[in-house]
């Protein structure tokens, strides 16, 4: 069977970020579907068809550009008392264990050995690792070792930090105005070794050793050494050796496999795997270090952003979107946010219209659903149509009623009764759907909208 491997994926996104980084493609988050989803409001799982996608346009109520991106990986907090797996380039995915932690001054450490007891058991966590942002490897009172990667800056962590995801990037060139968590990445990055080997893993502990043998690591690179420790004639764990201050992880393996010789005169010898680096050095890009696949684009609409978001009313699907036509111009839509719904011109209000009401003409006979309506005296309804309500222009002077409520009101007749929306729902590309349970928008609100795209 075929794979797709995590190199393919990062370069996905990475093509992603590169479309999203030119000067003539703009992305919006959109929002949209006022109505209910069914009789208990309950969102359906999105699925991928031609259907989907075109119902989601009919439902666009407004889009906001999108100025934020960010690769991301699944957040874990350092936690007392549990216990972490060491990084190791055999795991597919993460662990159940997980090998990396964001501790409590959102800074980012990898875990490079587990703590062990003497027989080999793993042992929980109960120091929080923090400091040592050089990089540079280091063990903490509990028996674990640690390895900074970086910080996540304060405007950062508004902005891609969730519930699940946390930031990851590879930090380019800084300079003296750059924000201190970028400086303190980039030296580590630059620090970083390239084919070491990080950690041990015994696949079989053998059988029959009187001491601890003796550990030797072939391969392209050098200098990495290890101790072997022995328990009821097993090894039971291989460790890292600190030599004056640093362990010795050696440098430029490519490959290499551990010989683990003498220990007396064992009836089974034991057979342990090197575990290597990742291909720039751990901390020389984080994203390959943490394993990233996914890019967190995010958006915050603060109350009506300039009166193109709905407040009053609700919205139950969110959207990316790219492309998008203005509707009268048929150029291309640029501007900072937008409204996709129609809007109807009334010379008259006899009874005020509230929103999610169905509305119908007595001429046309053709309904609509209310996403905005203008209170009292003259003003206009802001509608969209569904394969429920059917589709239909309303015509010029008729009178319009709500079907289940007490609106009433004349469209005007000196002129065509509708202003165009500012986007054309139908054009550009749809690239990401997500149905939710309804939110309820103010115009004190603000939404922080986090659009996660996992290859």
């Amino acid at each position: 069977m075929a794979i797709v491997t995590n190199r393919l994926k990062k370069q996905v996104i990475k093509s992603l970020q590169a479309d999203f980084n030119l000067a003539s493609e703009d992305y919006y988050a959109v929002i949209g579907r006022s109505e209910d989803w069914n009789d208990s409001d309950i969102a359906p799982t999105a699925i991928n068809t031609q259907r989907e996608e075109r119902n989601f346009r009919l439902s666009a109520q407004s889009g906001k550009a999108i100025v934020d991106l960010s690769f991301v990986v699944p957040r874990y907090n350092w936690s007392s008392g549990a216990i972490y797996s060491a990084y190791d380039d055999a795991q597919v995915g993460y662990p159940a264990q997980t090998y990396y932690v964001m501790n409590d001054n959102n800074q980012v450490y990898m875990c490079i050995q587990q703590s062990m007891n003497a027989a080999g058991n793993a042992q929980v966590s109960t120091v929080q690792p923090s400091g040592n942002t050089t990089g540079v490897p280091f063990d903490t009172a509990d028996g674990y070792i640690w390895k900074f990667l970086y910080s996540i800056s304060a405007l950062d962590a508004t902005k891609f930090v969730s519930a699940n995801y946390l930031p990851v990037k590879l930090q380019g060139a800084t300079n003296p105005d750059s924000p201190a968590p970028d400086v303190e990445q980039l030296a580590v990055q630059t620090a970083a070794i390239s084919g070491q080997i990080v950690g041990y893993y015994v696949d079989s502990g053998g059988a029959g050793y009187t001491s601890d043998p003796t550990i030797t690591v072939v391969g392209n690179g050098t200098k990495a050494k290890a101790g072997a420790t022995t328990s009821g004639g097993q090894v039971v764990k291989v460790e890292l050796i600190d030599s004056s201050g640093s362990y010795t992880l050696g440098s430029g393996y490519d490959y290499a496999n551990v010989v683990v010789s003498g220990g007396g005169s064992p009836s089974k010898p034991a057979a342990v795997r090197a575990i290597l680096s990742t291909p720039l050095g751990l901390g020389g890009d984080p994203r390959d270090d943490l394993r990233s696949t996914a890019i967190m684009f995010n958006v915050k609409p603060e109350g009506t952003v300039n009166g193109d978001f709905i407040v009053g009313n609700d919205f139950r699907q969110v959207g990316l979107m790219k492309g998008l036509k203005d509707s009268a111009a048929g150029v291309d839509f640029t501007e900072a946010n937008g409204k996709f719904l129609k809007q109807l011109d009334l010379s008259s209000v006899t009874s005020g219209f509230t929103a999610d009401n169905t509305i119908q003409g007595a001429t046309s006979n053709i309904k609509a659903l209310i996403d905005r309506a203008d209170s009292g005296g003259n003003g206009g309804i802001w509608y969209h149509q569904t394969e429920e309500t059917g589709f239909g222009d309303f015509a010029a002077g008729e009178n319009i009623t709500e079907i289940d409520g007490n609106g009433a009101g004349v469209l005007n007749a000196s002129i065509t009764p509708y202003i165009d929306p500012e986007i054309d729902a139908f054009s550009g590309e749809l690239l990401y759907v997500d149905n939710r349970a309804a939110v309820t928008r103010s115009t004190d609100q603000t939404e922080d909208i986090k659009i996660v795209i996992q290859i």
